[in-house]
């Protein structure tokens, strides 16, 4: 099994850490396991104050109950509950046993406010998701 740190290694807001900096993260990491077919986060609500990194396994982004994406190792979800504080605008489903990282909600503020890097990243990943697909 991957360390902690090879596994946020492989999470793109996470790139150009330095080693003492994944070190730190991965220290300040829960970890939470779910089943097929688990709901992880319900849109519309205010459920949890967490942010997801999966670390092994594959689920469902769904918005109004139509499947929009997939997401697997590396990915990420639950940052822009956390930032808006507002409710989740998503559901996320299990696919397959889920193993996710998490991090919570005061936590993460902190090592955002830390590490400039990914506070840029988390801003260019909002532009990403408010400009429509280019054709």
């Amino acid at each position: 099994m991957a360390s902690r740190v090879d596994e946020l290694k492989r999470v793109p807001l996470f790139n150009g850490l330095s080693q003492r900096q994944l070190k730190k993260l991965a220290a300040d990491l829960g970890e939470r396991t779910f089943r097929p077919g688990t709901t992880v986060v319900q849109q519309g609500k205010m459920s949890g104050i967490d942010f997801f990194v999966i670390a092994e396994g594959d689920a469902s982004v769904s918005v109004g109950g139509k499947t929009i994406g997939q997401l697997g190792p590396g990915d990420y979800f639950g940052e822009l509950a956390l930032i808006g504080e507002r409710e989740r605008a998503a559901t996320v489903t299990a696919d397959t046993p889920l193993r996710c990282l998490t991090m919570r909600s005061w936590d993460f503020r902190q090592f955002v406010t830390d590490n400039p890097d990914v506070s840029w990243k988390l801003l260019q990943h909002l532009v990403e998701l408010l400009q429509p697909s280019q054709p």
